[in-house]
């Protein structure tokens, strides 16, 4: 596929997957823009690594740069993370953007993307105790999303798939209220 069908498709998967209402309440008006700019902008082949610790560590980079992209007031490491996730997972679900940045071999690393509903499902499926408690994106810290992440990954490994995918289920309200989506 061309180089410039390809951009295109990823500038539409990110106005799909950063909408208005991923990025609210977030501390200022300019995220949404911020996030969207910064997400156009990723070499997606810098994701398509050999193992989980590079994968990590380039997520962990990429979190860092966005949230620091982010307008002052506004600069949360949670809702850097969010954003990073909504758009990895949009690649993932686009056969072409999948096919073209070899995202076959990093699925099984893809985070879930947390929010308010995921993170009650995964308190709710996992156990409330075991679990920081949830304040809200804005206060997700790495030690926090790190202990959601685990958990969503021993939840979703019951049910034969990636974590990633527990988003789907969650938003669309389903598997919250059994134990495994």
């Amino acid at each position: 596929m061309k180089e410039e069908l390809i951009e295109l498709l990823q500038y539409r998967i990110v106005e799909g997957a950063i909408g208005p209402s991923a990025l609210r309440n977030q501390g200022n008006s300019g995220v949404l823009a911020a996030a969207r700019y910064f997400l156009k902008a990723i070499d997606l082949f810098k994701f398509t690594v050999t193992t989980e610790r590079k994968f990590n560590s380039v997520l962990n980079a990429h979190t860092e740069q966005l949230k620091v992209s982010f307008p002052k007031g506004a600069r949360h490491w949670g809702a850097a993370r969010k954003a990073l996730n909504l758009y990895l997972r949009d690649v993932l679900y686009n056969r072409y953007l999948f096919r073209h940045f070899g995202f076959r071999k990093i699925e099984k690393w893809l985070e879930v993307p947390l929010d308010s509903y995921s993170a009650k499902a995964i308190r709710k499926g996992f156990g409330i105790k075991e679990l920081p408690p949830w304040k809200g994106i804005k206060y997700l810290t790495p030690e926090s999303s790190q202990a959601y992440q685990e958990a969503a990954k021993r939840i979703a490994s019951k049910g034969g798939f990636a974590r990633v995918h527990l988003d789907i289920l969650y938003w669309r309200g389903v598997g919250q209220d059994t134990e495994l989506a």
